[in-house]
């Protein structure tokens, strides 16, 4: 009587200790894993290379920009050769983004691309914002822009910083090349 308790009590504690270990990918490990994929483009963007002269900036677009940490881009070309995989890669993003975790900016729905803008931590003070737009003729992209209590409204600043830098275009060919540019 005695063991079959112990064993019970073995089984319902593995149970319990397997059941609270997530199965889920997080976004991180997704970039993690994805890094080794010759379908995928991948780069991570520190501000500090953006080349943005903060000398220029009025002082809402310089607390912007400090906000931002880095950048991360994974991309994924869309070819012939790779169709199957494609749509496996599509349905892990899309799985990890239903995640709670995530709220919900806004939908993108343009000649260019699909997807949507989504967002970790509170309204006021959001950790990370993730972009993942998608043409299924071309392929996806996924953008993280990582930081620390960034502030809706500084998007739109960093935005108007970026444009205002001297940015090396020729880095982000692989990426305009998904979207048909």
């Amino acid at each position: 009587m005695k063991n079959s308790i112990k064993h019970i009590a073995a089984a319902l504690i593995l149970l319990v200790t397997l059941g609270s270990c997530s199965s889920n990918q997080s976004l991180q490990e997704y970039y993690v894993d994805s890094n080794e994929n010759e379908n995928f483009l991948s780069f991570d963007i520190p501000t500090s290379i953006l080349n943005i002269a903060t000398a220029n900036l009025s002082p809402e677009e310089k607390k912007a920009v400090e906000s931002i940490k880095k950048v991360n881009v994974l991309a994924f070309n869309k070819t012939t050769d790779n169709v199957a995989s494609y749509k496996v890669e599509k349905t892990k993003v899309n799985a990890i983004l239903g995640d709670k975790k995530y709220t919900q900016l806004m939908k993108i729905n343009s000649k260019m691309a699909k997807g949507v803008v989504k967002f970790t931590g509170e309204e006021d003070a959001i950790d990370e914002v993730i972009v993942y737009g998608y043409k299924d003729d071309k392929g996806f992209a996924l953008i993280r822009v990582v930081g620390d209590n960034m502030n809706p409204a500084y998007l739109g600043k960093f935005i108007s910083a970026m444009e205002k830098s001297d940015i090396n275009e020729d880095d982000f060919k692989g990426l305009g090349n998904i979207f048909g540019k």
